[in-house]
C-alpha cells in the first residue's frame, strides 16, 4: 500500500506540472517572445526551484491540507482515494486543454472520501475562510488589479507621448520614458524573469499541497517530508517538460491575444499574489490567479477576450471540486 501510494503521489505531481507549468509562462510564447517548448522548459526549472524552497517555506500549507480540511486520521485507502480524485480530473483537464485548479481538485477530493471517512470531521468552516474565500478573492484580485494598471499603462503612454512637459512634472522633473518606448532587451529580460517569478511561486504553492496527500503514510514507512518534497518536485518538473505545451498554448493564446508588455503585467501581478498567498499559507489558485491577470490585461476593452475559451474555463473551474470528490468517494467505496 505504501508504494501505491508513492506511485500515487508523483503520478498526482507529474498531472500537476503539465496542466500548471502554463500559468507561468504561457505569455513568453502567446507574446511571442520565444517558442512554448522553451517557455515551458523555463517554468519547469524555476518552478523545481519553487518547489525545492517549499521545504522551508510551506509548512502552513502542508498543515492545512494534511489535517486542516479532513481532521480524521487518515488511512491508506484514504488517501489513494484523494489521489485517484485528483489525478483522474487533472489528467483529463490536461488531455482536453483545460487549465484548471490543483487545489480545487485536492479540496474536493478531500471532502468526497472525507465524508465516507469521517463526516464529522470534515472542517467545513476552514473550507470558508481558508480554502473557498482565498480562491475566489485571488482570481477577482488579479482581475482587477491586472486591469487597472492596463488602464493606468495606457493613459500614462498615451499622455507622455502627447504632453510630455506634463508627464515629466508628474514624474519630479525626470523625463518620463512610456513603457512602448523601454528598450526591447530590458522588457524581455523582465519578462522572462516575471515568468519564472510566477513558476517559483506557483512551486511553492502547490508543492506542500501534494505532499500532504501521501505524507502521513510516507513518513512512517521511512521517508522524510523533505524527501517526499524532492521526489514530488521532481516529478513536476518531468511532467511539465513531456505534456505540458499544449494547455500553455490554449492559455497563452486562447483568452486574449496578449502584447508583450501586457504579458509582463500579467506575470507580475500572478507572482505578487501567488508569492504572497504561499508565503501566507493560503492556499490560492495560481489557475484562477494567472487567467484573471491575463483576462485583466484587456483593462477597458473587454471585446479582446475570447468569450467561448473563458466560459470553457469557467465550466472545467466549477466542475472541478465535484469531479474529484466523486472519483474520491468512488475508489474509497471499492477499496474500503
Amino acid at each position: 500500500m505504501t508504494v501505491a501510494i508513492l506511485v500515487g503521489v508523483l503520478l498526482l505531481a507529474g498531472t500537476n506540472g503539465a496542466n500548471d507549468v502554463s500559468k507561468g509562462v504561457a505569455t513568453l510564447a502567446g507574446s511571442g517572445v520565444t517558442r512554448y517548448r522553451t517557455a515551458v522548459a523555463w517554468g519547469a526549472l524555476t518552478t523545481l526551484l519553487g518547489s525545492l524552497a517549499a521545504v522551508w517555506l510551506g509548512t502552513s500549507m502542508l498543515t492545512l491540507f494534511s489535517s486542516g480540511i479532513v481532521a480524521a486520521a487518515p488511512t491508506p485507502e484514504f488517501a489513494l482515494a484523494v489521489l485517484a480524485g485528483v489525478s483522474v480530473w487533472v489528467a483529463a483537464a490536461t488531455l482536453l486543454r483545460l487549465p484548471v485548479s490543483t487545489t480545487h481538485a485536492i479540496v474536493g477530493a478531500l471532502i468526497g472520501a472525507g465524508l465516507l471517512l469521517d463526516s464529522k470531521q470534515v472542517r467545513w468552516s476552514a473550507l470558508l475562510t481558508k480554502v473557498a474565500i482565498p480562491l475566489l478573492a485571488s482570481a477577482a484580485a488579479a482581475f482587477a488589479i491586472s486591469a487597472g494598471v492596463a488602464v493606468v499603462a495606457r493613459r500614462i503612454d498615451a499622455g507622455a507621448r502627447t504632453r510630455p512637459a506634463a508627464a515629466a512634472r508628474l514624474y519630479g522633473g525626470v523625463p518620463f520614458v512610456p513603457v512602448t518606448r523601454v528598450p526591447p532587451a530590458i522588457l524581455t529580460s523582465l519578462h522572462w524573469l516575471s515568468a519564472g517569478a510566477v513558476s517559483a511561486a506557483r512551486g511553492l504553492n502547490d508543492t506542500p499541497k501534494l505532499v500532504a496527500v501521501g505524507a502521513f503514510a510516507l513518513v512512517p514507512a521511512g521517508m522524510s517530508i523533505a524527501g517526499v518534497t524532492y521526489l514530488v518536485a521532481a516529478a513536476m518538473c518531468a511532467g511539465a517538460v513531456i505534456v505540458g505545451i499544449p494547455v500553455a498554448r490554449r492559455l497563452g493564446e486562447g483568452v486574449v491575444s496578449l502584447r508583450h508588455t501586457e504579458g509582463l503585467r500579467a506575470n507580475l501581478v500572478t507572482a505578487l499574489l501567488v508569492g504572497m498567498g504561499g508565503a501566507a499559507g493560503l492556499p490560492m489558485s495560481t489557475t484562477h490567479v494567472s487567467t484573471g491577470a491575463i483576462a485583466g490585461t484587456s483593462g477597458t476593452e473587454l471585446t479582446r477576450l475570447n468569450t467561448r475559451t473563458l466560459r470553457d474555463f469557467a465550466v472545467a473551474w466549477t466542475v472541478t471540486p465535484f469531479v474529484a470528490a466523486l472519483v474520491a468517494a468512488g475508489v474509497y467505496l471499492l477499496l474500503r
